[in-house]
């Protein structure tokens, strides 16, 4: 399915949102664990341990107004035993009610039991006291101390049972904190990740497509409107996509008109040019009757503009065959090295004319083999090329030619000093009609042609042109040709 770019924006940010839920919710839920095992410790355990401690006070207070009592006989006392007495029992009731069915209630009883034994015997010893019968004090006293042992003794087993339940619960509270911690610290880098991964994933899938449309755009501003765009996701790109091909189909054949429209007209334009170019031949031979030198003069003038007229006529044809993929190419195999020095001593006398200096350098015969190309198209090429920068380098400038092995190909390079090309003007040099800023001031300007046949010459032969400049530094135009 396709997502929008709101769709993968929204759905990213539910992720993050149910992700840092999650791990809010594992830590409220531990958090809880704790709550539920510390209320235990403070509501039952420590309870019991603080009321244990105040039943042994109460039980050793009992005993020891039981002990005035029977040594005196004094009522005080007696009321002190009964006030113990309901102090204490009372304290076993609230242990009794926060013990409730657990696992000490056994040794609760023992300890009621034990205390009942110890009250009985007491009460026993007041009876026979009261009566005046005889009987073994010491028996007695044995006996009382046998039960308040098991009593206390008893309540040690509670309080101790209370210790280390407190114990064990501190421990779960901390085994749980730390789990807690652990696993909320590996819930959060996992969240961070998610997140930096989503983030990485749905920036990729729309700046990616982007890139693709903005390399398309410079295509088209270069001139190639294959409409080859085939981009899915996402769909305001994809619809985007979409709209880009259509232009360039419809660039396309914008395109087709223009070069037929050229190639028609310079068709046309070749009959009529002849015909005005033999009549000024005829007219300044005097086939009408003798003429002025004046006007042989003219006629001159005239016959040169007609014939320049022609030349321009004849590269818009052969540009727009170029285009058309109707131009033929005739390949054999054939020295590069050679062909450069042809065109240089072409070249010599607008050279010498300007006292420009050309420094060749192609390396030993045999360091470049034989290349595979149109010998014509390619000498085009490197006329164009020489003529450019012969044309743009000043007087007692230097020209420097290069060709070498590179990369299993033959790179070709030609640096002129001239005035340099800004960088925002180093891809349109290419194109049809482009007039350089670099000219001087009343200089005659060319067609613009130049370089475009030199662009369409080098692709055909499966190589690559491309010009580097710094405005001041001169340029430098260079191309690769396959091994």
């Amino acid at each position: 399915m396709r997502l929008s770019i709101f769709s993968r924006l929204f759905l990213g940010y539910i992720a993050i949102i149910l992700t840092l839920g999650a791990i809010s919710a594992y830590t409220v839920l531990r958090l809880r664990q704790v709550n539920v095992e510390a209320g235990i410790i403070f509501n039952v355990d420590q309870r019991v341990v603080d009321l244990k401690q105040k039943l042994v006070d109460s039980l050793l207070s009992h005993v020891g107004s039981e002990k005035k009592h029977v040594i005196t006989g004094d009522p005080i006392f007696l009321e002190q035993m009964e006030s113990g007495q309901k102090t204490f029992e009372g304290y076993l009731s609230q242990v009794s009610q926060i013990v409730g069915a657990s696992s000490n209630r056994d040794i609760l009883a023992r300890v009621g039991s034990e205390y009942a034994r110890y009250l009985s015997l007491v009460n026993e010893e007041i009876e026979l006291s009261k009566t005046g019968r005889r009987y073994s004090r010491s028996e007695y006293g044995h006996r009382k101390e046998e039960a308040v042992g098991q009593v206390l003794e008893a309540l040690k087993e509670l309080e101790n049972s209370y210790v280390n339940d407190i114990q064990e619960r501190m421990n779960r509270i901390q085994e749980t904190a730390g789990s807690a911690e652990r696993l909320s610290g590996l819930m959060f880098a996992a969240a961070v990740l998610i997140v930096i991964l989503g983030s990485l994933i749905s920036t990729r899938n729309i700046t990616r497509p982007l890139k693709v449309l903005v390399a398309k755009t410079r295509e088209i501003s270069r001139g190639v409107f294959e409409g080859d765009l085939n981009i899915g996701s996402p769909r305001e790109v994809a619809e985007l996509a979409r709209a880009v091909n259509l232009m360039c189909e419809k660039l396309k054949k914008v395109d087709t008109m223009k070069s037929g429209f050229f190639a028609t007209m310079s068709h046309e334009l070749r009959t009529p040019l002849a015909s005005i170019k033999q009549g000024i031949s005829l007219l300044r031979d005097g086939a009408g009757g003798p003429i002025p030198d004046k006007q042989k003069r003219l006629f001159a003038i005239l016959s040169e503009e007609t014939n320049r007229l022609i030349d321009l006529v004849n590269s818009l044809l052969e540009l727009s065959k170029m285009e058309a993929g109707m131009m033929p190419f005739t390949f054999s195999k054939e020295s590069i090295q050679s062909l450069i020095r042809r065109v240089v001593m072409e070249m010599t006398p607008l050279v010498e004319t300007k006292k420009i200096r050309i420094e060749v350098d192609t390396g030993d015969e045999n360091e470049i083999p034989p290349l595979k190309l149109d010998r014509e198209r390619i000498l085009q090429a490197l006329r164009n090329l020489l003529g450019n920068a012969v044309k743009f380098t000043p007087e007692k400038g230097r020209v420097t030619i290069n060709a070498r092995i590179k990369d299993r190909t033959v790179q070709f390079s030609m640096q002129d000093t001239g005035p340099g090309i800004p960088r925002e003007n180093l891809e349109t040099v290419f194109e049809k009609f482009h007039q350089s800023p670099g000219q001087a001031p009343g200089s005659i300007k060319g067609t613009g042609l130049g370089l475009a046949f030199v662009k369409h010459i080098i692709t055909a032969h499966g190589g690559k042109v491309w010009a580097e400049s710094e405005p001041g530094q001169g340029t430098t135009f260079l191309f690769v040709l396959p091994l």
